[in-house]
Formats: structure tokens, C-alpha cells, sequence
């Protein structure tokens, strides 16, 4: 690594925080913001299968064509289909179905090129010292992002009802869903395009990274000056003729090389199997949480209400576990994650979870009692925080500090793809899964399943597993990128 490169990179390690950090923080995050809504709002199957391959690709782009022009393209795909879902071709229901899966497919194009780029980005323009903070925060916006989502379904459902009500399904099934509730779906969705375009101006005037330009463009001059202008400090490069005779060349190995492989092969492995574990848990019970609320009776049941009714109790019941769990988690993330460290707070986020699962599981007799409900969603939020205050935000974090500037957001992408290969696992094997083995009460279509009860002791089994492959991970805390990476060794 050439010495001005080493002198930039230097100066934003050790560079104090500023508001531009926080701005960064923002302005990367909105795409999380985003990414929730949608989650809240519609079933992720469509979009988590645009997510497994497109994650690859725009982690790819991005560390071939730069951080920022492929930021700002995934943004932009985010608005539009976002505004598209809530439209469709013609009335029938198979042309509105068809027009939301395109879309929303789409949409997750754009979602999955958000994850490697956000935290690559927050990665390289952190300092050390509370690098892992800053990450952290970029992707706690999702918990603003999943309030948001409920905020909007409650208002719009509640506006639609007070103008427009119905009866309950039991009473009237025609009538119990008034020809209005085709507008509340577009909305809700339709709205998700709103924080994402506010920051799509910001994004574009980010620069490159200072690390993308000095380490993969070769630029240091240019990087000096890029952060020097947005961290209000002078970082000059030290003079090329000077450093030129006394550093060696950064290694230059590829992903598929047995030098990548020695080096990074078992972080791979590990930062890809534990985000995959992660998300067949947490996305089991993010995805089907009306299902377990009706299950244990804390939603009336569908037949009891209209079916504006329902969106109405389903959102707030959600919101209400993102309150209290969720978004809780994220910030105790942020809080704790440059002092207590990666490791530690990925292992006992997996290790708690494995022990609030068991805990809904085993005496789920009890927890499904009239008038026990109460302590179940108490269990229940407390799995989603420590999922957070765990590895939700760890393996979102670690790929983005251990490997080389110019395959960090490559592999970024793949840990996150195989994040969302677990979550198609855990979305459609919870939804079969958790059908009752009585043949005479599971849902219409679907053959019986284990329930919920031993549902909930697979994801714990899962969770219990992701633990143990944490011991793959290495920890990056107070330490430079160039550190963990590796970069400035020679290659063997």
C-alpha cells in the first residue's frame, strides 16, 4: 500500500465524530427505513427471491464501479417500485396479483443492492473507534421503518373505516369488505416510496469513499480531498516519491483464490451461515406473527371483524411487539457495540434467543391458557430483542469491517444473500410447518404440519446452531479496516 494511502486512510480512522457522520447515517439508513416498510407492509416472498441473487450482484457492481453511483441506482429503483406496486394493469384479481409480484420483485432488486452498499459505505467512513456504532445505526433505521409501517396502516385504516364502515365477516361476508379497501392497500404501499425519495438528492451528493478511491481507484489525492471537504479537516497525502521505495504493493488475490481462501475462507463461512441461521428464525416470526397472535387469541379471530378491521388489529399488535422489542434492540446495538464488542453481542443474541424460544415452547400449553396471552407476547418481544440486540445487527455489521476494500461489498452481498436464502426457508417453512397436525384445522390448501408449538422449537434449534458457527467470526472492534482485513500483508 502506497504511503499516501496509508497517510488518508489513517486520518479517517483517527478523525473525530462530526455531523456529517450523522448525516451519513441518515442518509445511508433511509434505505433500511424503506427496506421495513415493506416488510411491515406486504409478504416478502417475491422480494426475498429478487434479494438472494440481486444482493450478489449490486455487492459486485459495487466494488467494480463504486460505491456511490451504484448506491444512488438502487435508490431510485426503490422509489419507482415502490410508487408501481401500488398500481396495477387492469381489475381482475390475477392482473393486480401479477402487477404487485413484478414490482415488488423489483423492489427487492433494489433492497438486496441496499444491504451490501449501506454498510460498506457506513464502513468506510467510520473511524474505528465507533465504526461499529455507525453501522449499527444505519441499519437501526429499519426499527423507525417498521413503526412507520404501522403508523400508516393504523391511520389509513383507521380513516377508512370511520368513512367507510363495515360489517363483520360472521355478519356479512360480501359486505364486510367494502369496495373503498382496494384504495388502503395501494396507499400503504405507495407511501413506502416517500423516504426514499426525500434522501435520493443527499445520496447523490455523498462522495466516493475514501477508501474505494485510494485503495481501488488508486486515487489518494482525490480521497484526501474528498474527505478533507466533507470532515471540515486537512488530510494531505504524504509525497508519492517519498513512500514509493518503502511500501510493498497491497496484495491483489481474488475471490476465488487459495490465498482469499486462506486468509478469509472461515470468516466467509462463518459471517454467511450465521446471518443464514438468523434470518430462518427471525424472519419465521416476523412474517407470521398475526398467524401466532391468532394462534394464542390475542387478535380476535378474522370472522369477528371486517377486514379493515383486521389490518387495524394485526398492525397495531405488531407495532406494539416493534416498540417494545424491536427498536429497543436495535439502539442497545448501537450503544454497546464499541465497548462490549461484535463477538459477544452476536453469541448471546443467539444464545438468549435460543432460551426465549424454549421458553414459548415448552410450556406452550400454558402460554395459549385464557388470560396467559400477556406473558407469551412478553417472551415473544423479547426474542425479537435480543434478535436485535444480537445477531439482526451483527451479521449485518462484521462483513462490512473484515475483508479487502476491493471484495468487501462482494462478500457483503454474499453473507446477505445467504441471509435471504434463510429467510425464503424460514417464510415458506414456518408457513407449512406450522399448520396443525390435525388435518381438520389447518388452513385451506395446506397439508398438516408440526405446529406451532415444535415450529418454535426448530427456530431455537436454529438459533442454538447459529451460537456455535459465531465461533467462526472474528472481532473487528478498535481495530482499522486495513487491520482486519489484512491488506498491507504480503501474500503467501
Amino acid at each position: 500500500m502506497a504511503g499516501d494511502q496509508v497517510h488518508v486512510l489513517s486520518a479517517l480512522d483517527s478523525a473525530k465524530t462530526q455531523w456529517y457522520h450523522f448525516t451519513a447515517i441518515v442518509v445511508a439508513g433511509m434505505g433500511f427505513f424503506t427496506d421495513a416498510y415493506d416488510l411491515f407492509c406486504i409478504s416478502l416472498v417475491t422480494k426475498l427471491i429478487g434479494r438472494i441473487y440481486y444482493t450478489l450482484f449490486f455487492g459486485w457492481l459495487g466494488d467494480k464501479a463504486g460505491r456511490k453511483s451504484v448506491y444512488g441506482m438502487t435508490l431510485l429503483l426503490m422509489v419507482l417500485c415502490s410508487v408501481a406496486s401500488g398500481l396495477s394493469f387492469g381489475h381482475s384479481p390475477t392482473s393486480v396479483m401479477a402487477t404487485l409480484c413484478f414490482f415488488r420483485f423489483w423492489l427487492g432488486f433494489g433492497i438486496g443492492g441496499d444491504y451490501p452498499l449501506s454498510a460498506t459505505i457506513m464502513s468506510e467512513y467510520a473511524n474505528k473507534k465507533t465504526r461499529g456504532a455507525f453501522i449499527a445505526a444505519v441499519f437501526a433505521m429499519q426499527g423507525f421503518g417498521i413503526l412507520a409501517g404501522g403508523a400508516v396502516a393504523i391511520g389509513v385504516t383507521a380513516l377508512f373505516q370511520s368513512a367507510f364502515p363495515a360489517p363483520t365477516y360472521a355478519d356479512n361476508p360480501g359486505a364486510s369488505t367494502p369496495p373503498e379497501a382496494d384504495y388502503v392497500w395501494r396507499i400503504v404501499l405507495m407511501a413506502g416510496a416517500v423516504p426514499a425519495a426525500l434522501t435520493f438528492y443527499w445520496r447523490m451528493k455523498m462522495p466516493e469513499t475514501a477508501r474505494y478511491t485510494a485503495l481501488i481507484a488508486k486515487n489518494a489525492h482525490r480521497a484526501a480531498a474528498d474527505m478533507s471537504k466533507v470532515l471540515h479537516v486537512d488530510i494531505v497525502p504524504t509525497d508519492l516519491e517519498q513512500a514509493a521505495g518503502s511500501n510493498k504493493p497491497a496484495p491483489s488475490f481474488g475471490l476465488f483464490s487459495c490465498e482469499f481462501a486462506r486468509r478469509h475462507g472461515l470468516h466467509l463461512v462463518g459471517t454467511a451461515s450465521t446471518w443464514l441461521l438468523l434470518d430462518v428464525a427471525y424472519y419465521s416470526q416476523n412474517l407470521f406473527q398475526k398467524d401466532i397472535f391468532s394462534a394464542i387469541g390475542w387478535i380476535p379471530a378474522a370472522a369477528t371483524m371486517s377486514a379493515l378491521g383486521e389490518l387495524y388489529h394485526i398492525a397495531r399488535a405488531q407495532s406494539l411487539i416493534a416498540l417494545c422489542g424491536t427498536v429497543p434492540g436495535y439502539w442497545f446495538t448501537v450503544a454497546f457495540i464499541d465497548s462490549v464488542g461484535r463477538f459477544k453481542i452476536q453469541a448471546a443474541g443467539f444464545f438468549m434467543m435460543t432460551c426465549f424460544m424454549l421458553g414459548l415452547a415448552v410450556p406452550y400449553e400454558y402460554w395459549t391458557a385464557q388470560g396467559h396471552q400477556a406473558g407469551f407476547v412478553a417472551m415473544y418481544a423479547l426474542t425479537f430483542f435480543f434478535a436485535n440486540f444480537g445477531p439482526n445487527a451483527t451479521t449485518f455489521i462484521v462483513p462490512a469491517e473484515i475483508y479487502p476494500a476491493r471484495l468487501r461489498a462482494t462478500c457483503h452481498g454474499i453473507s446477505a444473500a445467504s441471509g435471504k436464502v434463510g429467510a425464503i426457508i424460514g417464510s415458506f417453512g414456518f408457513l407449512y410447518l406450522a399448520q396443525s397436525p390435525d388435518p381438520a384445522k389447518t388452513a385451506h390448501g395446506y397439508l398438516p404440519g408440526i405446529g406451532v408449538r415444535n415450529s418454535l422449537f426448530v427456530l431455537a434449534g436454529c438459533s442454538l446452531l447459529g451460537f456455535m458457527l459465531t465461533f467462526l467470526v472474528p472481532e473487528p472492534k478498535g481495530k482499522s479496516l486495513e487491520e482486519m482485513s489484512r491488506e498491507t500483508e504480503p501474500e503467501h
